[in-house]
């Protein structure tokens, strides 16, 4: 595992950290800002999570181990993208983990994700989960 190409993004919420929590933990919330997604997991440490969708025309099965669930303070999982192309192994998962801090009325997200291959590899999921942090601070600051 190359500690070298570890991402970590993060983005100030103005929302509290039980909604920030709730929106990453909640199918139905995930959906609308992780491109889509569907989750399904029993949200317990230990359990299983898959991530099912469609990107670009091509059909995806992603999935890993939910290693801690803290709520809101930390959910941390194992991931492994069929988008990749590389083996269902052990070694070819990554490690991700939100950390949730209080910060006044907003909440501080954290996302890191290690174990990525190359610099371009690394790069390319920074932007991703930029754009999914975005997209999550977005639907929690709409105003009604």
């Amino acid at each position: 595992m190359s500690e070298d190409f570890v991402v970590k993004v993060s983005t100030t919420i103005d929302a509290s950290v039980a909604q920030v929590w709730e929106a990453l933990t909640t199918p139905e919330l995930i959906k609308q800002y992780l491109f889509g997604t569907d989750v399904i997991s029993e949200w317990k440490e230990g359990s299983s999570i898959t991530y099912r969708g469609e990107w670009e025309g091509k059909r995806y099965e992603d999935k890993g181990t939910i290693l801690k669930l803290v709520p809101e303070k930390v959910f941390e999982s194992t991931y492994w993208s069929s988008m990749e192309g590389l083996a269902d192994k052990p070694q070819n998962y990554k490690k991700v983990t939100y950390t949730l801090v209080p910060d006044g009325d907003s909440t501080l997200l954290t996302l890191t994700q290690d174990n990525n291959a190359t610099r371009e590899g690394m790069e390319h999921s920074k932007k991703n989960w930029t754009t999914v942090l975005e997209a999550l601070k977005k639907l929690l600051e709409k105003k009604d």
